[in-house]
C-alpha cells in the first residue's frame, strides 16, 4: 500500500546532510513495514535488528559502541555484509536498548556513510522517562501516523478520485455531485476502517467489518498492555482512565478535557502524568486554546485548557464501540459525538501534514475548532459534521481578527463564499 513516508525516506537517503534516522510513532502504524519496503528497493541489502524479539543484542552495545568495533559483529548477526551507502540498517523497537540510541551519535560523527533508520513506538516515554543518553543534533527525526484520507483512498483503488478532489482543492470548483457522494462514503468508511494498515488492508481484500473490528481491539489490547508494561505501577489505572475518559469527553458541547469527566474531583496533579504518558506514545494527542492570535501561535498557549484527540479514527469507533450501519448512515444517536469525531479526524489529517493545532476561544463561547498556520499565515478552521451553514463563531472570529481567509470544513462541496474556502471532509488531507 501507498505511504507518504516513502517520499520523505527518498529524500532522507539522498541529503548531503543525511543523519541516522529515528522514525517514532504508535504502535501499528506501519513503521517497520515501511522500512524494510523502503529498505528492500533502495538498496542492495537490508540488515535488520529488533530489540524487542531478540534481547541478546543489547549485549552486543554493552562493551563498545563506535561503529568500527559493532559493524563486524552486526553484519556477523545479520549473516551478511554491511557494505556503506548499499546496506541500510535498521534498529527496531530502539527504546528497548539504550545504549543502541547512543550509538547514533558516534556513527553520525564517525562513520556517516552507513545508512541507518531505528524504530521506535514508544520513543518518547523512553527517553523522558529514564536516564537516557539521548543523541541531540546527531540524528534526523520522523513521527509517523497512521494512513490519512488520502493514502485511505489510493489503497480503496481511488487514484482518479483523488486527483480531483485535489484539483477541486485548488481551483474552489464543486465535485460532480456523484463523485462528491462517493467520496462522502469513502470519507464514512474511513471513520469505521481507520488508518492503521493491517485494518485498511483487511478492508481493501475482505469489506469485513467484523473481520476490522476483531482486529482494531486487538490494537487496543496492545495498548493497554504497554500502559502495563512500560509505565510507571502508581500510573498505570490513571492512564487507563484518561484514555477510556477520551472519547466520553468528544461527547460533549464543549471538548475541552475536564479532570472532573475522568473522576470526581479530579485534579491536574493526579492526571497530567498520564496524559502526558498517552501523548508521548502517539496514542493520543493535545490541542491547546490560544489566549492571542498571533505568531507564535505557541507562545499565547493556555497550558491549562486543551483538547485531547486520539491518533485513529477506527480505534476512536472501536473504543466507542459503534455500529457501522451507525457511522455509514450517521444515526441520530450519534448527534451527541458526530461533531466531537469529525473534530478529531480534522486534527488527524493536519497533524499528519505537520500542521501544530490549537483552537480558540472568545469571553462569549464563541469557539474556533483549529487555527493553523498555512503559508505563513494563521488560518482558522472550523469543523462541521454535516452541512449546517451557521458558524456564528466563524464570523466572530473573522470580524475580530481579519483572517486573509477562513476554511469550513462539512458535508458541504467545494466553494469559496464570504471570504470562506468551502472544503468537504473528505478533502481536509488538501489543507
Amino acid at each position: 500500500m501507498y505511504r507518504k513516508i516513502i517520499d520523505f525516506l527518498e529524500v532522507w537517503k539522498e541529503s548531503k546532510y543525511r543523519k541516522p534516522l529515528i522514525l517514532q510513532g504508535a504502535r501499528q502504524v506501519g513503521k517497520t513495514y515501511s522500512i524494510l519496503e523502503f529498505g528492500r528497493s533502495h538498496y542492495e541489502n537490508v540488515a535488520y535488528f529488533n530489540f524487542e524479539t531478540n534481547p541478546k543484542l543489547n549485549k552486543t552495545f554493552e562493551e563498545n559502541i563506535s561503529p568500527e568495533y559493532l559493524i563486524p559483529i552486526l553484519s556477523h548477526i545479520a549473516g551478511q555484509n554491511i557494505i556503506k551507502e548499499k546496506t541500510l540498517i535498521v534498529f527496531d523497537e530502539i527504546q528497548l536498548c539504550e545504549r543502541a540510541l547512543t550509538s547514533l551519535k558516534y556513527f553520525c560523527e564517525e562513520a556517516a556513510d552507513y545508512h541507518i533508520i531505528v524504530a521506535g513506538s514508544l520513543l518518547g516515554v523512553a527517553v523522558n522517562r529514564s536516564k537516557f543518553s539521548f543523541p541531540v543534533g546527531k540524528v534526523d527525526m520522523k513521527t509517523m501516523y497512521p494512513m490519512d484520507m488520502e493514502e485511505f483512498m489510493i489503497a480503496m483503488g481511488e487514484e482518479v478520485l483523488v486527483a480531483r478532489i485535489k484539483k477541486c482543492f485548488e481551483t474552489n470548483s464543486p465535485m460532480p455531485s456523484a463523485l462528491h457522494d462517493k467520496a462522502m462514503e469513502l470519507y464514512r468508511q474511513y471513520l469505521i476502517v481507520g488508518g492503521m494498515p493491517e485494518c485498511v488492508k483487511q478492508f481493501m481484500e475482505t469489506k469485513d467489518y467484523i473481520l476490522i473490528r476483531h482486529t482494531q481491539d486487538n490494537i487496543l489490547t496492545s495498548y493497554l498492555d504497554d500502559m502495563s508494561k512500560y509505565n510507571n505501577l502508581n500510573e498505570i489505572k490513571k492512564t487507563r482512565l484518561v484514555y477510556d475518559n477520551i472519547t466520553v469527553q468528544l461527547s460533549k458541547k464543549n471538548t475541552r478535557f475536564q479532570y472532573k469527566l475522568v473522576k470526581k474531583g479530579g485534579r491536574a496533579s493526579e492526571f497530567e502524568n498520564a496524559i502526558e504518558w498517552l501523548c508521548l506514545t502517539g496514542i493520543a494527542s493535545k490541542v491547546y486554546k490560544v489566549e492571542q492570535i498571533k505568531k507564535p501561535l505557541e507562545n499565547y498557549r493556555d497550558i491549562d485548557a486543551f483538547k485531547i484527540y486520539v491518533s485513529d479514527l477506527g480505534l476512536l469507533s472501536a473504543k466507542k464501540d459503534l455500529t457501522p450501519d451507525d457511522i455509514i448512515y450517521m444515526a441520530p444517536e450519534l448527534n451527541d459525538f458526530k461533531g466531537g469525531m469529525a473534530e478529531n479526524y480534522a486534527n488527524v489529517q493536519l497533524s499528519i501534514n505537520g500542521y501544530n493545532t490549537y483552537y480558540w476561544e472568545s469571553e462569549r463561547e464563541a469557539e474556533i475548532d483549529f487555527i493553523i498556520q498555512r503559508e505563513g499565515k494563521l488560518i482558522p478552521i472550523e469543523v462541521k459534521s454535516a452541512d449546517n451553514t451557521k458558524a456564528k463563531s466563524l464570523k466572530i472570529y473573522m470580524d475580530t481578527y481579519k483572517p486573509v481567509y477562513a476554511i469550513k470544513l462539512s458535508t458541504k462541496n467545494f466553494a469559496f463564499e464570504d471570504n470562506k474556502k468551502i472544503v468537504p471532509l473528505y478533502a481536509a488531507f488538501c489543507i
